[in-house]
């Protein structure tokens, strides 16, 4: 029997997962000039993904700023975070779903 509460987990990492690839790619389209910045929709949608996906990032980033290098500007922390909520919900159907 599957339990509603996993699977509405997994739904809102799934999500968040989503909010990330969406800022992530509308960053870069912004940084490159494809996306006009000033358009109040775009800004609109970059801030409040900002919003909910920044609390996150700020807590890898000060693990990451202990432990790693300085990589000339590369932030890794998204990369991390992924794997992080990829892992969580792997970690979940593993725990509660095993025979």
């Amino acid at each position: 029997m599957l339990n509603p509460f996993i699977d509405l987990i997994s739904n809102i990492i799934s999500l968040i997962n989503l909010a990330l690839i969406v800022w992530i790619i509308l960053g870069l389209l912004m940084h490159f000039d494809i996306v006009n910045r000033s358009n109040p929709l775009v800004s609109r949608i970059y801030t409040t993904l900002g919003r909910l996906i920044d609390p996150m990032l700020n807590r890898i980033r000060r693990v990451t700023n202990k432990y790693l290098p300085d990589l000339g500007g590369v932030d890794l922390s998204p990369i991390v975070l992924m794997l992080l909520l990829h892992f969580i919900n792997n970690a979940l159907y593993s725990w509660f779903y095993s025979i």
